[in-house]
């Protein structure tokens, strides 16, 4: 089997906020390293980054404080964050959005005085989310992609990862093996600092938002390097996908969270505001508790014609929600839906991941020089992203990032021999599908996709969570049994499919067995047999590791380093 090697100082998987960043930096603390920025898809137009439509929280506003932004995260997190890292977050946001504007060259909304304008989000005691419009993470990927590429850093566009590769002494990661997506070569890549920046994505559920490329292969692979996650429970559904129907791939994605800000109403089958019912601040309280208030209407049958329940803006006016939310009413739009001046049928849908590789304050993980930042990391945002901070964590860390792996790498970088034994099993991992019959590995994604929908998701309990194992497990022999035709490697989606569905398996696995663990309720995750959240003061977090075929799991106590349960750090 043909494989290229090549060589960089720095290696950068993912192209999103965290990536771009990273790399940026990187090259700002020492021009002269080669960094290589590699992506499953086109550099700036993949990803969950550029998806970011709400904004970026950051406490820059009058009557607003780091500390006041704190205790949203941590409060909104159920006190399971890891509290020096939600302090970095907050902090950073200051620093990142000022180098967002200032140097990347982003034009964020402001106030007629000139001020960033701040919109409400929910969860949050203070309207500090700063956005372009509607379409901010699009503002942002494409300014970074200009300034990565104005540092001339190296692109490895279409290159999957699929092993990270250890050095053959135990002394840290060696490199990253890929399959270039356009000839179907391997090629070893081999660097002295690492970043897992690929995103995480949940795509594993019925809705969600995530393009469906977005497959969780980053944490995949984390568990087969060794690495442990945290918090993996924690599976964040956006109250509001748009329900576009059967025939549409829009299905899922994101009507964003501004318009429940802005005063937009959700109304059931029979047109009546519903969420009062459920938590006294209505359409703003924060998405965990608005999803369970949709799910539960819509599980008693009070929903639309497709299933879902309605938003609602018109009584705000639709020039000015024309105005306000382009991007939202075009999209609908496109789907044949009036957002400004009717309704629009939604559904809650899989938006992201609170856990993740466990990582330290400077980005850095239990393996020498492989760091990770962004939704492959778990500790930040605990039970429950307060909507605004994922971009905030992205850029954050992702500039950290770059700043410690250009320290690693003058420090002690060197490059390390790989594990050719890792590389092997890698390969012949990836080359399996071609021994097996071909198959239609899509109508296997649909029965995943069903299985966390129904089993492992909105609403939990401990008989449907192990029945989910059990068809976890079946739908792994099923992929087992099944290949692709053996023939031409370029371009091979069907292949690629396959190996998404494989990384989907393992780490719903993951998900599912950290749900079964945590017996009581917090934030994203409510167990219906378990519906209290307990005594706060002796929280502890999910940890996962996986040998094989075998996940351990072990529930660890959060530290309350900063601030504990029933204090704040807020003046009166």
């Amino acid at each position: 089997m043909r494989i290229e090697q090549h060589k960089t100082d720095i290696l950068i998987l993912g192209t999103g906020g965290a990536g771009l960043f990273a790399a940026l930096h990187a090259k700002k603390a020492n021009p002269a390293l080669k960094v290589t920025v590699a992506v499953k898809g086109l550099l700036g137009k993949c990803g969950c980054t550029r998806m970011v439509q709400g904004g970026y929280n950051v406490a820059l506003h009058k009557g607003d404080s780091v500390e006041r932004h704190f205790m949203d995260t941590i409060e909104g997190g159920k006190w399971l964050p890891r509290q020096d890292l939600a302090w970095r977050l907050v902090e950073g946001a200051i620093e990142r959005i000022q180098e967002l504007e200032n140097e990347v060259g982003c034009f964020f909304d402001r106030n007629p005085d000139g001020t960033l304008h701040g919109k409400a989000f929910a969860g949050q005691t203070f309207d500090r989310t700063v956005h372009k419009a509607d379409l901010t993470g699009i503002e942002i990927i494409n300014r970074l992609m200009e300034q990565v590429r104005a540092v001339d850093a190296e692109e490895m566009e279409e290159h999957r990862a699929i092993e990270l590769i250890p050095a053959a002494d135990g002394s840290g990661i060696a490199g990253v093996l890929f399959i270039d997506m356009r000839t179907g070569i391997y090629r070893f890549v081999q660097a002295k600092a690492v970043l897992l920046g690929t995103g995480g994505g949940p795509t594993m559920y019925r809705y969600h938002t995530p393009s469906g490329d977005k497959t969780c292969d980053g944490l995949a692979m984390a568990l087969r390097y060794g690495l442990k996650l945290r918090d993996m429970e924690m599976v964040q559904f956006h109250p509001t996908g748009l329900l576009g129907g059967p025939d549409t791939r829009m299905t899922g994605t994101v009507l964003e969270e501004g318009l429940r800000g802005a005063g937009g109403y959700l109304l059931n089958g029979a047109g009546e505001r519903f969420m009062a019912n459920y938590d006294p601040k209505g359409e703003r309280a924060t998405r965990d508790v608005v999803s369970r208030g949709i799910y539960a209407e819509m599980r008693a049958g009070r929903t639309g014609p497709m299933g879902g329940i309605y938003i609602e803006m018109k009584h705000l006016g639709p020039e000015k929600v024309a105005k306000q939310f382009p991007g939202m009413v075009n999209r609908c739009k496109d789907c044949g839906f009036d957002l400004a001046g009717g309704r629009v049928e939604i559904v809650p849908t899989a938006h992201y991941l609170m856990g993740g590789v466990e990582f330290e304050v400077d980005a850095s993980t239990a393996s020498p020089g492989l760091y990770a930042a962004g939704e492959d990391c778990g500790g930040v945002h605990g039970a429950n992203r307060l909507g605004g901070n994922g971009v905030a964590n992205s850029t954050v860390f992702g500039g950290i990032a770059g700043d410690s792996m250009a320290a690693f790498v003058a420090r002690e970088g060197r490059w390390r021999d790989p594990d050719t034994r890792v590389i092997d099993r890698g390969i012949e991992r990836a080359e399996y599908p071609f021994s097996r019959p071909a198959a239609r590995i899509h109508e296997l994604r649909d029965a995943l996709s069903q299985t966390m929908w129904d089993k492992v998701g909105v609403l939990r309990n401990q008989a449907d969570m192990t029945s989910a194992l059990d068809d976890i497990a079946a739908h792994r022999v099923a992929l087992m049994a099944q290949g692709v035709p053996d023939g031409d490697r370029r371009f091979n989606l069907t292949w690629h499919d396959w190996l998404n569905m494989e990384s989907l398996v393992d780490v719903s696995r993951v998900i599912t067995v950290s749900a079964i663990a945590r017996e009581d309720s917090r934030g994203a995750h409510f167990r219906e047999d378990f519906p209290e959240t307990g005594d706060l003061h002796s929280s502890c977090y999910t940890r996962v590791a996986a040998a094989g075929e075998e996940v351990t799991l072990e529930m660890v106590p959060v530290k309350f380093d900063i601030v504990k349960p029933g204090e704040t750090l807020l003046k009166e």
